[in-house]
């Protein structure tokens, strides 16, 4: 069986650069890498603080793009990020431009999650694990 390995996130965005910096203040991303590519996009490659790499560029070129979701939808809807404080780091996000769409929730097993919108209509789901 071939193995397969989890490789990175992408995001589109209107304004790379703004959304990118968004990141880096809201959860400590690291810019890797910021160019143009032959397609005419914008590209910045972006590195959590635990090694996931999130790619954010702009449309091609005469690329056409559809508007965002940051609702529950079919097809790729949301990732996830891990928080120590959920009401702190919900306030947090809210003054940099979040908004918050659902929760926080509390399951039974003491996780509490919750649902906000970023930049660009992206959903992010926060998850504050038992402890």
């Amino acid at each position: 069986m071939m193995s397969h390995k989890f490789n990175h996130v992408h995001l589109k965005a209107p304004d790379p650069e703004k959304t990118a910096n968004w990141y880096v203040e809201a959860f400590g991303f690291t810019i890797v890498n910021d160019s143009v590519r032959v397609y005419g996009d914008r590209f910045i490659r972006c590195q959590t603080a635990d090694g996931v790499v999130v790619n954010i560029s702009g449309a091609r070129t005469d690329e056409q793009m559809a508007g965002g979701n940051a609702n529950a939808h079919w097809g790729l809807e949301h990732f996830g990020i891990e928080v120590d404080d959920m009401e702190a780091e919900i306030s947090r996000l809210e003054s940099l431009g979040a908004k918050l769409l659902e929760g926080p929730i509390d399951a039974q097993s003491g996780l509490r999650i919750a649902f906000i919108q970023a930049p660009d209509d992206v959903r992010i789901e926060l998850l504050q694990l038992p402890r």
